[in-house]
């Protein structure tokens, strides 16, 4: 007599983290509606960048904070941040875990001090900025 093999269950990765993305997609814009359409749009180009891919969540929030305050200080309004997506490898297959710390971090940081105050609107990028990987931050003006 054989005894059937058990099989396998399939392996699931879960993001936990909400999408970032999503939530400003909905968000109703702090700047004028028609601006915001034509920045959702790739339409307005971003005054400077700054590339977070492959630093440490640490580095990288130093980089962000430094980089913002000297971006307003100067007067711009349009920025672009690229996180990259995160990376999509394996993970251990019993623990729940998310892709893209960048990513999910960067909205955090914008919100908090000293960066608050600065920041008007987050949005996605569109693709011929970055896309999925990449965020535009549209700063106040200065008073």
């Amino acid at each position: 007599a054989t005894i059937p093999r058990r099989r396998e269950s399939p392996r699931v990765t879960l993001d936990l983290a909400p999408d970032p993305h999503a939530a400003h997609d909905r968000a109703h814009p702090h700047m004028d509606r028609r601006r915001f359409e034509k920045l959702r749009r790739g339409r307005l180009a971003p005054e400077a960048r700054l590339d977070l891919h492959g630093m440490t969540s640490e580095r990288a929030h130093g980089a962000l904070v430094a980089f913002i305050l000297a971006a307003h200080g100067t007067g711009l309004r349009l920025v672009l941040v690229i996180t990259g997506k995160g990376r999509q490898g394996d993970a251990d297959a019993h623990a729940p875990h998310r892709h893209g710390v960048l990513r999910h971090s960067l909205p955090h940081w914008l919100n908090a001090p000293p960066l608050a105050g600065r920041v008007l609107q987050l949005a996605p990028a569109h693709q011929s900025h970055g896309g999925g990987g990449a965020f535009y931050v549209y700063l106040r003006r200065i008073r």
